[in-house]
């Protein structure tokens, strides 16, 4: 009797993996594994999952080193029937070992040799971990250490690509390589890869020198905030290990450092801090956000890891390689891990996003002074025709300011007034009048809590640290809306962000991964699976056209460049050393004079005009997941539906019958596409689903649910005359909700609970005006199918 894969993995596979030996400790049968959560699916304002990756045996060397895949198929299928899907999970999940199974025979495929065969039984632990070794040239005492336990007390184990991560980088500093890169993307839980290799070679003692101690290690970041949060939470299990170098103050009595550039780099006031400590002090040096300026070749942060150079050095960033960060690259070498936010909104540990580019009419056309106008100051503005990269750095305009501030508080009401909101201003000065103009348009919630939109950035200090750790506590409603400019662009983990705005114009792609990372989070448990992208300035929409945006990252020819090939003076990423002053190891945004003097204003002030909102297109990102890229709602759907009906007679056969038109609205969600979404974006709230479908995809004649209903009611007055009075009423109270809502009224029996109709009794007596249940559902199936027969 042939078996089901189900009795295959049962009766045989099991056994044969047990024979084997992968049940005793500390080997590892992970069965039925799910390793991914499954790509989140926005349909409307509700985001679905599609179903995730799940393997059906992961075999584990020790509990933190998986080595190989297995997937079961029935006994009637071939041994190597499922080979490919088993090679596809080895390459998502870095194995080397791929094997396929029917319960009879073994296929095997290993990726040390290349080699596919045929075998009778499953390799026994060691005999895989020997082929590794052998593969990887690891010597036994690197192999030891290599297999130290990871930290599992906190009760969240890594995911698969962390693990990845992990493994790799801590084989490579125990292989001897001095600068290793790791480039994940926001939101994927670098720190946690960072504190698992710090905890591996930390427990098993490996050191530079190879003496019997625990390892001295620095964690290096440019932001107090990326020191003290890891420092304070990930890395407890440290315990008194952990140290950060502050305050002039070089200790050199504990294993666990944390630092900020600032606090140890040199400058006009102290020779450096770093200089305390010798060079072969570290044995290892995490670079956390390593993009942002410490591999630099001209950076005065870059001299910190020259003098360190013994230490073995690990980067961490988020962005691939590009011109603003190629020195990164060019200083730790090509990534020997890479997770790109595709993969993560592939894999459903990322949210994905929906964008809104709203234009005013005065970005759509340029803003001119009129001749002698003169500003808030009484200063002559100079005659020019200015653009929106001219707006808030040259000439500050309040109408537009207010406009902006108007249009996402209409945004908020239509969506969530409590989905917490990051507004990226040009500069300090900006954010705060955003601020206010925020603030005065929702007096009705400010005057309930004074905090529901607040400025951070540097200015505001302590306040403002306060207020950014309300806005990131998931249990805290307010702050809901925070203005900033440069100081959230990076670091901040706030999970429930639903909202990310750009009010400024964003020129590096670097700096806008960082920003669009901010929203990235998902939260099941709050209801998080995707963010609006809100883009007053066309970066978004210019930046997700660029061929390397969300692609798998790769390596560009390296090319350097001289003093004028440098970003301009327009660029908003700014090496903070270099165009930022710094206070307290957060990044200050800088007012810089004009030619007469400091007191001087650096830009205009206009305060009169009138802006309005001139266009509001939304843009989808591609459902399907072969690519990421943005389209219409409209244009993506009539794509979608295209592919799936030939023409629009198709479609409309299967929509009239009510089991086929619920598979269609399955497809349909499953692609993302909402009808009273879509109804709201062409602006026909009263159109038929069938009719707009067919409308946007096959540009049919476009009908109103009334017009259905009015034609069905006097062409097919015989339909209803074949029942009585009650039942005759039954049907004509559905297709007068139909008219008000639309299809879901035809759900029996739950549309015979209200009223009008619940008036004519319980169900089982409006059932009997039709003569039985039986009768009364198929009458109400042909009247769909008359509804939508032409």
């Amino acid at each position: 009797m042939a078996l089901n894969e189900a009795d295959t993995c049962r009766r045989y596979v099991v056994p044969k993996l047990q024979t084997a030996g992968w049940d005793d400790d500390p080997h590892r049968i992970n069965e039925q594994v799910a390793f991914t959560d499954g790509r989140i699916i926005v349909s409307g304002r509700q985001g679905r999952r599609k179903p995730g990756k799940r393997a059906d045996y992961i075999l584990r060397f020790r509990p933190d080193m998986p080595i190989a895949v297995v997937e079961a198929k029935p006994s009637y299928a071939t041994p190597g029937h499922g080979l490919q899907q088993a090679k596809d999970y080895a390459e998502i999940l870095g194995l080397r070992f791929a094997y396929a199974t029917n319960g009879y025979g073994v296929v095997e495929f290993d990726y040390t040799t290349g080699l596919e065969r045929e075998i009778e039984a499953f390799p026994t632990p060691d005999e895989l971990w020997g082929r590794l070794l052998n593969s990887e040239s690891l010597s036994a005492q690197e192999a030891d250490r290599l297999l130290t336990p990871a930290y599992h007390l906190s009760g969240k184990s890594p995911r698969y690509y962390q693990e990845i991560a992990i493994n790799r980088a801590v084989q490579a500093v125990l292989q001897g390589r001095r600068r290793i890169l790791l480039t994940m993307a926001t939101g994927t839980g670098k720190t946690v890869v960072a504190f698992q290799i710090c905890w591996k070679l930390w427990s098993s003692r490996w050191n530079r020198t190879d003496d019997y101690r625990r390892p001295r290690i620095l964690y290096l970041a440019d932001r107090n905030v990326l020191v003290d949060d890891p420092m304070a939470k990930i890395f407890a299990p440290f315990g008194d290990a952990r140290w950060k170098i502050e305050g002039g103050v070089a200790n050199k009595s504990r294993e666990m450092y944390f630092a900020i550039y600032q606090a140890i780099a040199h400058d006009e006031r102290r020779p450096g801090l770093y200089r305390e400590y010798a060079p072969d002090f570290f044995d290892l040096i995490i670079v956390d956000e390593c993009h942002r300026g410490s591999a630099k070749d001209n950076s005065n942060w870059r001299a910190i890891l020259e003098h360190f150079e013994p230490a073995f050095q690990i980067g961490m960033t988020a962005t691939p390689r590009r011109q603003d960060n190629a020195d990164t690259y060019r200083y730790f070498g090509d990534p020997i891990y890479q997770y790109s936010l595709r993969q993560g909104i592939d894999d459903g540990f990322l949210a994905p996003y929906r964008v809104h580019r709203i234009i005013t009419t005065w970005d759509a056309a340029g803003w001119r002074p009129s001749r002698g106008e003169l500003d808030r100051y009484g200063r002559e503005i100079p005659d020019d025709e200015y653009q929106t990269n001219d707006f808030e750095r040259v000439v500050s305009l309040k109408a537009r300011t207010e406009a902006v501030a108007a249009h996402l508080t209409e945004f908020l009401k239509k969506t969530d007034r409590y989905g917490k909101t990051i507004v990226f201003c040009v500069d300090q000065e900006h954010a705060d009048e955003m601020r206010r103009a925020l603030n005065n348009l929702n007096t009705d919630l400010t005057s309930q809590n004074s905090d529901y939109v607040c400025r951070v950035t540097s200015d505001e200090g302590g306040i403002g640290r306060g207020h950014l750790s309300n806005f990131q506590d998931v249990e805290r409603p307010t702050p809901v809306i925070l203005t900033t400019s440069q100081m959230l662009t990076t670091g901040i983990d706030a999970p429930t962000v639903h909202n990310v705005v750009l009010v400024r114009i964003i020129n590096s792609m670097t700096e806008f991964k960082q920003i669009i990372g901010r929203g990235t989070r998902v939260r099941d448990d709050y209801g998080k699976y995707f963010f609006s992208i809100l883009d007053y300035t066309g970066s978004a929409t210019r930046l997700f056209a660029d061929p390397d945006f969300d692609g798998d990252p790769s390596i560009e020819t390296e090319q350097h460049i001289d003093e004028e090939g440098q970003p301009t003076e327009d660029e908003t990423v700014l090496t903070p050393e270099e165009e930022s002053e710094t206070d307290g190891g957060v990044i200050v945004d800088t007012l810089p004079p004009d030619d007469d003097g400091p007191a001087e204003r650096r830009k205009f002030y206009f305060d009169g005009g009138q802006v309005e909102i001139a266009a509001h297109l939304v843009y989808e990102l591609d459902a399907d997941g072969s690519q990421l890229r943005v389209v219409r709602f409209t244009d993506y759907t009539a794509e979608k539906v295209r592919t799936l009906y030939r023409n629009a007679a198709q479609l409309r056969e299967q929509w009239a019958d009510p089991d086929h038109r619920s598979e269609i609205i399955d497809k349909l969600a499953e692609r993302g596409i909402d009808f009273d979404e879509l109804a709201t974006i062409a602006d026909q709230p009263d159109a038929d689903p069938l009719d707009l479908l067919c409308h946007i995809a096959f540009n049919a004649p476009l009908r109103t649910r009334r017009e259905r209903a009015q034609r069905l009611r006097s062409e097919k007055q015989d339909f209803f005359d074949q029942y009585g009075p009650e039942a005759s009423e039954v049907l004509f109270e559905l297709l007068d909700k139909y008219t008000e809502h639309g299809t879901a009224q035809f759900v029996i029996p739950d549309v015979l609970e209200v009223p009008p109709i619940s008036e004519h009794g319980n169900i089982l007596q409006i059932a009997r005006y039709f003569g039985g249940e039986n009768q009364l559902i198929e009458a109400v199936r042909q009247l769909q199918t008359l509804l939508y027969a032409a």
